[in-house]
C-alpha cells in the first residue's frame, strides 16, 4: 500500500505541474505574474470561479467571490500598507492595500470585520490577518464570501481608481503552486524512509519494481 500511495503523490504532483503551465499558457499577455500569496488558507482551485467579466448587480464584476464561512481570516496577498479602510454600500467594510512599489492595489470587500487595530498607512506584510470573511454590503447575507480584486494603478497611484486585472488566472497559478508545494513536502518522508533501507528492500519501494509473484 505504502508504494502505490507514493505513486499516486508522484502523479498527483505532476498533474499539478502541468495544470501550472497550462494555466500559465492561458494568461492574457497584458495579465501581470504578480507574485502575491493566497487571501485565504488551504485555497483550492475548485474554489475559484471567473466571473471577472460577469454581470452583477448591472455592472461588470471586476473581481472574484471566494465563499467561505462568516469569520474564517483573510491574510494580505503582498508587502505593502492598508491605504484605506472604507464603509460603502455595495462592499460593505472593504480594504485598499497597495503593495511597496505603489503599482498594484488589492481590494478586499463584504468583510465581516477588521483585524484588530488595523488602520490607514499600516505596514503589511505577506500573510499578515487583515481581516474576516462577512456578507456586508450588497452581499447575500446567506453567502458569506470574500470579494477580491487587483488594480494596476495609474501614474497618480489613487487607490480609489485604476485599471482592473483578472485575478482568477493569477490566484490559479498560486493556489496550484501551493499544491504542489504540499505534496512535494508529503513526499520528502517517502524518500528518506528509501534511502535509509537496505539496497534489496528499497527496491520494493521503487516505483519501477516489478512484482515477485
Amino acid at each position: 500500500m505504502r508504494i502505490y500511495n507514493g505513486v499516486t503523490k508522484r502523479l498527483h504532483l505532476a498533474l499539478l505541474c502541468i495544470c501550472t503551465f497550462l494555466s500559465g499558457l492561458s494568461l492574457a499577455s497584458d495579465t501581470p505574474q504578480l507574485d502575491i500569496g493566497a487571501p485565504l488558507d488551504f485555497l483550492k482551485p475548485s474554489e475559484l470561479h471567473d466571473s471577472f467579466n460577469e454581470l452583477h448587480h448591472n455592472h461588470r464584476h471586476e473581481a472574484i467571490d471566494i465563499m467561505r464561512p462568516r469569520g474564517t481570516p483573510i491574510h494580505s496577498v503582498t508587502n505593502g500598507a492598508i491605504r484605506k479602510l472604507f464603509t460603502s454600500r455595495q462592499g460593505g467594510l472593504t480594504i485598499y492595500e497597495v503593495d511597496r512599489a505603489g503599482t498594484y492595489c488589492y481590494y478586499y470587500a463584504h468583510l465581516d470585520r477588521y483585524a484588530a487595530g488595523l488602520r490607514d498607512w499600516m505596514p503589511i506584510s505577506l500573510g499578515d490577518v487583515i481581516g474576516y470573511v462577512g456578507t456586508t454590503g450588497n452581499a447575500a447575507p446567506d453567502a458569506p464570501q470574500l470579494h477580491f480584486a487587483i488594480y494596476r494603478l495609474g501614474p497618480d497611484k489613487s487607490w480609489w481608481k485604476g485599471e482592473p486585472i483578472n485575478p482568477y488566472p493569477i490566484l490559479l497559478l498560486v493556489v496550484a503552486g501551493n499544491e504542489s508545494s504540499r505534496v512535494s513536502q508529503n513526499l520528502s518522508p517517502l524518500t528518506t524512509r528509501q534511502s535509509s533501507l537496505p539496497p534489496a528492500a528499497a527496491s520494493m519501494y521503487s516505483p519501477n519494481a516489478t512484482p515477485t509473484r
